[in-house]
This record gives structure tokens, C-alpha cells and sequence, in this order.
């Protein structure tokens, strides 16, 4: 009997926000898995250090500037990868936002920058890199959404939405690309510590609710997702299609 493998050698990966936070540790984590790495942000300056890292495991990588929220910026890291290596068989839409305010006082322009950044870029990245994967009849999709995706939580009314579209968008995408052994899936992290929510992190209030409603009494370190990321990444992922799965220590358990 022949088993699934995990490992990701001779693989391509193309992964948006990865210059810094999780974003950056799963494209640390799939190199070290054994693929080959576009990586892709705003931030070019974080993503050659991220590049020295990922080549010193003796895999390739390529540094893309990319706005998400533009179509034409996800064309260019689509075009890129492909004529750099030939192939992406793994995309990782991980690129987001959050802003933490009250619904009544959130701004159209808010709601805006998060739903195109958290929902209409992982569309386009998606449907982008599905034009190359469903000809080839090859291809992991990975969505890093949320557990605020799958329950609600206060001041979160534009996040909620757009990782709530996320894992709907991912039901979609494996029911019409399943025929074409393009799996799509999403990962569902609870609170992890990032610059993005750093100023969470500092409100003693907020850490002991969390950490009550938290089964495992510790937070989400970005290392604890590497390993979900790389198993939907994987050929041992290949009946897994559709779902998101939660990576939470238990918060969606209660």
C-alpha cells in the first residue's frame, strides 16, 4: 500500500501578505515542507528578508509587490509566478485588515477596504490562478479566514462579513473545481498575535475573556497554523475539498 505524502517538494506556492505575521510564517513553513515560494505584499523591503530565509533552506523564492485590491497587481503575481516556475500548484490567500469599531459608526470607506481586501481579492487571486490550475487539472487553494467567520463577535461587522464570505466562497469554488482536482479549502485561526491586532494583545480585559472562552488556555501562535496550511497544501488533502477548518484551541467547541 502506497501512502499520501505531506510533503510539498517540486510544488510552487504563491502566497499574498507574507511579509510578516502568519502570512510569513506559512511561507516559511511550506519552504521548510519543500516548496518553492512567491511571496507577495506591499511591503517589498520585509519580503527580501523573508526571501534570504526561504532560500537558506535551499528553495527558490520570488518577491512581488502586489496590491490585492487590485486586479491588474494579481494578474502580475499570477504572470510572474508562471514565468519564473512554470507552475503554481498551492495558492495561499492570506493578504487582510480589520477595523475594530462599532457598526454604527463604520464608514462606507472601511467597510470597503476590508471586503475588498478580505473577500474581493481572495475572488480574484482565486479565480486568477483557477484559469491556470483547472486546464492543468491540478491545485490546492488555501483561505485564511477566521473564527470570527464562523460566529459573531462585537465590533467586527465588516471582518465578520468578509471571513464569513470567505468560507462561502471556498464551498463554491471546491463544488466547481473539484472535477478538475483543484481543491479549495480555508483555515479558521482564533486570536493570533500579529501586528495586526497587536493593540488587542495589550488589553488585560480582552486576554482573560478570551482565554476563558479558549479550551487550551493559550493563544494562537502563527507556527500553529503551519501545520493544517501544509496538510491541505499536500497530496494527503486530496479528498478534502470545501471546508473550512478551524485552527482555534477550541473556541467554536462551546
Amino acid at each position: 500500500m502506497e501512502f499520501p505524502s505531506f510533503a510539498l517538494t517540486e510544488k510552487v506556492a504563491v502566497i499574498t501578505g507574507a511579509s510578516r505575521g502568519i502570512g510569513r510564517t506559512l511561507a516559511l513553513g511550506l519552504a521548510n515542507a519543500g516548496a518553492d515560494v512567491a511571496i507577495c505584499s506591499r511591503s517589498v523591503d520585509e519580503l527580501e528578508g523573508l526571501a534570504k530565509e526561504i532560500r537558506a533552506m535551499g528553495r527558490e523564492a520570488l518577491v512581488q509587490r502586489v496590491d490585492v485590491t487590485k486586479a491588474s497587481d494579481i494578474q502580475a503575481m499570477v504572470d510572474a509566478s508562471l514565468a519564473t516556475f512554470g507552475q503554481i500548484d498551492i495558492l495561499v490567500n492570506n493578504a487582510g485588515v480589520n477595523v475594530n469599531k462599532p457598526t454604527l459608526d463604520m464608514t462606507e470607506q472601511e467597510w470597503d477596504l476590508v471586503l475588498d481586501t478580505n473577500l474581493k481579492s481572495y475572488f480574484l487571486a482565486s479565480q486568477t490562478a483557477g484559469r491556470h490550475m483547472v486546464p492543468r487539472r491540478k491545485g490546492k487553494i488555501i483561505n485564511v479566514s477566521s473564527t470570527f467567520g464562523l460566529v459573531g463577535f462585537e465590533k467586527r461587522s465588516a471582518y465578520a462579513s468578509s471571513k464569513g464570505g470567505v468560507g462561502q466562497l471556498t464551498k463554491v469554488l471546491a463544488i466547481e473545481w473539484g472535477p478538475y482536482n483543484v481543491n479549495v479549502n480555508a483555515i479558521a485561526p482564533t486570536a493570533t498575535r500579529t501586528t495586526l491586532n497587536e493593540e488587542l494583545f495589550v488589553n488585560e480585559a480582552w486576554q482573560k475573556f478570551m482565554l476563558e472562552r479558549l479550551p487550551v488556555k493559550r493563544f494562537c501562535q502563527p507556527v500553529d497554523l503551519v501545520g493544517a496550511t501544509v496538510f491541505l497544501a499536500s497530496d494527503a488533502s486530496d479528498m478534502v475539498t470545501g471546508i473550512t477548518l478551524p485552527v482555534d484551541g477550541g473556541w467554536t467547541a462551546w
